[in-house]
């Protein structure tokens, strides 16, 4: 496929010229960072060379300065710049010194410019930030949105709202007993039995599993990690379940929205939004087609309300806006956004009743709250999911 993210072009531009920093790019697994790595070295008109570690037997410092070596090597033979691009590099233990080490005495060689990958946020920007402060620049490849398969693929916004974001299993849509397998045995199970684990110490992987199982059948709903205790066997405490919810965010994998609160510190144990990061991992577990989850207003209904949860957590960085969701007894509102003293509450309208009157409680509650309506007679769903999260919620 000769499809661009737009990623593409602001990263060959940047490693096109000396960089003082190494540049990070972090985001899910099969979203595109080695092809875009690729498409760099193809390109960029200089020298690379790339290496993974997405490797099953654990790999140690040698293997950074093996291929600092061969780019070294490769940059005093050509007297051209070099790019180094290490993938999946959060598997190599210590690399964060190690890298550290080796960018702070390039100075008396050649010119290498670094370009590292990784699909844990946890382990990368912990690498990051402990040993490599000020020294990176970190860019974020995320799932595919409705406008990058329309173009690529020439999806409709429905089957983008069933089959998410994933190139690779674009060519086995037509089939979808093979489209669920391949993002069962290739996503899936991959993320949570290789990198989920190799995040932190997991007591409980059958637990790990069962927890992101539970949240695929039940996107976009709240519910008590009391509930949740009932339904998993062997599920421990809430601090447990609170803990492997963080560890499937890190993986791009679910996130358990918090409840909303201004001023007063977010309660853990409360009810957390259960949201997929890419409807493709709902619908591969499910027993339902294309044409019965179109046909199902309800359940259509959660995965819409789940896309427009995932296409926030996918643009909005975490650093800058938080997204939770806020309720007061019967009244709702699906996704509240915060940055700094800015707040926006934001109501999809996907044809359940008594939802109206949320957004005006709330705005009762917060009267500085700017809302915005997704859907029905609100922002039309094919042109929220096409333009940027940042520029209508600014604007």
């Amino acid at each position: 496929m000769s499809y661009e993210r737009p990623l593409l072009s602001t990263l060959r531009t940047l490693l096109s010229r000396p960089t003082p920093v190494i540049h990070a790019l972090i985001g899910p697994r099969q979203v595109g960072k080695t092809t875009i790595a690729r498409q760099i070295q193809e390109t960029i008109g200089f020298p690379s060379i790339y290496a993974t570690a997405d490797s099953p037997v654990p790999l140690d410092s040698a293997w950074i300065e093996t291929h600092w070596r061969r780019a070294v090597a490769e940059g005093t033979t050509s007297g051209k710049p070099v790019l180094l691009i290490l993938d999946e590099l959060q598997k190599v233990r210590g690399w964060s010194e190690t890298l550290k080490m080796y960018w702070e005495n390039r100075s008396t060689g050649p010119d290498i410019r670094v370009l590292i990958l990784g699909s844990s946020a946890l382990l990368m920007q912990e690498g990051l930030s402990e040993s490599l402060a000020g020294r990176f620049f970190l860019h974020r490849c995320s799932h595919w949105c409705f406008a990058e398969c329309h173009e690529a693929f020439g999806w409709n916004l429905e089957q983008w709202i069933y089959f998410g974001g994933y190139p690779g299993a674009a060519s086995f849509v037509e089939d979808e007993t093979s489209w669920k397998r391949y993002i069962t045995d290739s996503l899936i199970e991959t993320v949570l039995a290789r990198d989920v684990l190799q995040m932190s110490k997991v007591a409980k992987p059958v637990l790990l599993r069962h927890l992101f199982a539970l949240a695929a059948t039940l996107p976009a709903q709240n519910v008590s990690y009391t509930k949740m205790l009932g339904q998993l066997q062997d599920a421990g405490n809430t601090t447990t379940l609170a803990h492997y919810l963080k560890l499937l965010e890190s993986a791009f994998l679910a996130s358990g929205l918090e409840l909303f609160s201004r001023g007063v510190q977010r309660k853990r144990g409360s009810s957390p939004k259960l949201i997929l990061w890419n409807n493709a991992l709902v619908n591969a577990l499910s027993t339902r087609s294309f044409a019965d989850s179109l046909a199902d207003t309800v359940w259509w209904g959660r995965l819409v309300e789940n896309a427009v949860g995932a296409h926030l957590c996918n643009s909005l960085t975490s650093v800058e806006y938080s997204v939770t969701y806020w309720r007061e007894g019967d009244h709702e509102v699906d996704f509240v956004i915060a940055r700094g003293r800015d707040i926006w509450a934001i109501e999809v309208k996907s044809g359940r009743s008594g939802k109206a009157a949320g957004l005006k409680r709330f705005r009762d509650r917060y009267p500085e709250a700017k809302t915005l309506l997704v859907g029905a007679q609100g922002i039309p769903l094919e042109e929220f999911f096409t333009k940027s999260v940042v520029r209508l919620i600014e604007n």
